[in-house]
């Protein structure tokens, strides 16, 4: 049977079990929304800026495990796309962008509109595709969304021209045919002898530690992860994305590692006989510098992503191929009685103590709103089991050291990228996953301020998440290494915003404002309780500052009771 082009892109979704959309029309892709009203199965989300399409579409893939799907128009509405696209990458979430194209014809002619968006987003995809033919509309979008959710997730761009949607072709929806491409290769997985070699170090180690990252929760490997830890006796470090993989009260969690986790994991890991990778990538955050970076550990990486052995750090086992399917064959194969690293947990916990432990109880209460008293008190508030979705700058670094995470895939964060603007559209984008979850946005006042028009979307929508400002009027993280290394000369970071409360009533939502420490649990139980939408302004302390900044291959020997030491790593300013 014929259809339109269009009407294929829409039969395509709905077979690949799409049922929200974030898009924005334009003239290159008006053919695709003209064909929208007949496929009533997609909500489709109208944003105000396609970066927020982007975000949503990210939002919603983490947060359910999905494809999701953004869409714009060609040039501009393409291009506004990049941003979410890069984002979505660095933290491999699976996503399929689609945008339109001028005709076939007008191609390379400088058109309206026009833009080579494959050309521009080859970079920052796993892949994408220019189509010109209506015939072929079908095949790749199904190729599309089997790229974007197989091996290492990402995102995948489909670029249609305007002639393509509006041309006839036969397509038949009930094609069973498997996809096979030839070159990708997304079913990795570890040799018996790799294994083998991976359980020997694991049973001589005396000082092990497991690095667990996103790939623990991409993976749905948190039992598996679980049982090893246990099982082994190993403590585990987190990345920042890997947050929640691993619950926060359990005994063997040391937190999070890297430049902003505690300086004792750090330790941990320097001073480990074997590192145990999971699902991470070695990222620069995590690492510091690589020259002094863990000297004494050999090292089993597992990750799906070939690419990813030995390109940062060089390891003695590479188990390639998907983690929980990995812990497994690694588990079979484990002591079944267990190991024990007592005096090695022994020495941890005491270096645990030479530190200034992260406790609310040791913040000043003097009168003054700091960041930490916000999060830690959302955080008793929801009993720590909301969805949390922050910005990226100091709000994101005190969620992931006070929001305490027991509960898998909920913290969403740009990672990898460091978007600011990412937490609101993908807040929304994580709300349409997941409806019956109590979602909140932690932002600072900069970042909130690239993405607020969204606020429009969700009044539209009637979506409810809730939004926390952390407004110390500067554009934080900068002004705090502006005040590290750059003797407090605060050059350009100084913000003024805003009334946020008025700005939120412009979107017709309700906007509150706390200024002391006695206000924010009112504030946040009103916001819990209101229909709809609510935006919480925290006037919090102007230079309070995220700590400690320790990276893990830094000089530890400085850093065990003093939070900063400089320098923290080599070019630590040009490595914010």
């Amino acid at each position: 049977m014929k259809k339109t082009g269009a009407q294929i892109v829409w039969e395509t979704l709905v077979n690949e079990g799409v049922e929200v959309v974030f898009g924005y029309p334009g003239g290159a892709n008006l053919p695709i929304y003209d064909a929208l009203p007949d496929f009533p199965k997609v909500h489709h989300v109208l944003v105000r800026h396609e970066q927020g399409a982007a975000h949503m579409a990210d939002g919603y893939a983490r947060a359910s495990g999905r494809v999701g799907v953004a869409m714009a128009t060609s040039g501009p509405g393409a291009t506004n796309l990049v941003t979410g696209i890069a984002t979505a990458l660095m933290d491999s979430s699976p996503t399929v962008f689609i945008t339109g194209q001028v005709n076939s014809k007008l191609l390379g002619y400088d058109a309206f509109q026009e833009t080579d968006v494959t050309g521009i987003t080859l970079p920052i995809t796993k892949h994408n595709y220019l189509v010109t033919e209506a015939s072929e509309i079908g095949p790749t979008l199904r190729e599309a969304f089997y790229i974007a959710r197989t091996g290492r997730p990402g995102p995948v761009l489909v670029d249609i021209t305007k002639d393509a949607q509006q041309n006839l072709a036969e397509w038949d929806l009930r094609d069973p045919s498997p996809i096979r491409m030839r070159g990708y290769r997304p079913d990795y997985s570890p040799s018996t002898s790799d294994l083998e070699k991976a359980v020997e170090l694991i049973q001589s180690a005396r000082r092990p530690v497991i690095l667990a990252g996103r790939g623990v929760l991409m993976s749905g490997a948190t039992a598996e992860l679980l049982e090893f830890a246990e099982r082994t006796q190993t403590p585990v470090a987190l990345t920042l994305l890997g947050l929640g993989g691993f619950p926060a009260s359990h005994p063997l969690n040391l937190g999070m590692m890297g430049m902003h986790g505690e300086a004792f994991v750090n330790q941990a890991i320097q001073e480990s006989d074997l590192l145990l990778a999971f699902g991470m990538r070695f990222d620069d955050r995590v690492t510091g510098n690589l020259k002094s970076y863990a000297p004494h550990a050999r090292k089993i990486h597992v990750e799906i992503d070939k690419s990813e052995i030995n390109k940062n750090v060089k390891v003695d086992v590479a188990l390639v191929g998907d983690l929980a399917s990995t812990l497994r064959q690694i588990l079979k194969q484990a002591p079944s009685a267990g190991q024990e690293h007592d005096e090695w947990l022994a020495v941890i916990k005491d270096w645990k103590g030479d530190t200034a432990v992260r406790d609310i109880q040791n913040l000043p209460d003097n009168g003054h709103l700091y960041a930490a008293h916000v999060i830690n008190d959302l955080w008793r508030v929801t009993e720590g089991k909301a969805m949390v979705v922050t910005d990226v700058g100091q709000n994101q670094m005190w969620t992931a050291q006070y929001y305490k995470q027991n509960y898998p895939g909920n913290f969403i964060t740009s990672g990898g990228l460091g978007t600011m603007g990412f937490g609101l559209p993908a807040a929304i984008g994580a709300k349409f996953a997941r409806p019956e979850q109590e979602v909140w946005v932690v932002a600072g006042d900069g970042g909130i301020q690239m993405t607020q028009s969204e606020l429009s979307t969700a009044a539209q929508e009637g979506i409810k998440v809730n939004v926390a400002i952390i407004n110390n009027g500067y554009l934080g993280m900068v002004r705090q290494w502006q005040e590290f290394f750059y003797d407090k000369r605060y050059s350009a970071t100084p913000m003024r915003g805003p009334d946020f409360v008025k700005l939120t009533e412009a979107h017709g939502l309700i906007g509150l404002r706390v200024s002391t420490r006695d206000e924010v649990e009112p504030a946040i139980r009103m916001a819990q309780q209101t229909e709809g939408t609510v935006v919480i302004d925290f006037r919090v302390e102007k230079e309070d500052s995220v700590y400690p900044m320790v990276p893990t291959g830094a000089d530890l020997k400085h850093m065990i009771r003093r939070p900063i030491s400089n320098p923290i790593m080599e070019n630590a300013e040009t490595s914010m």
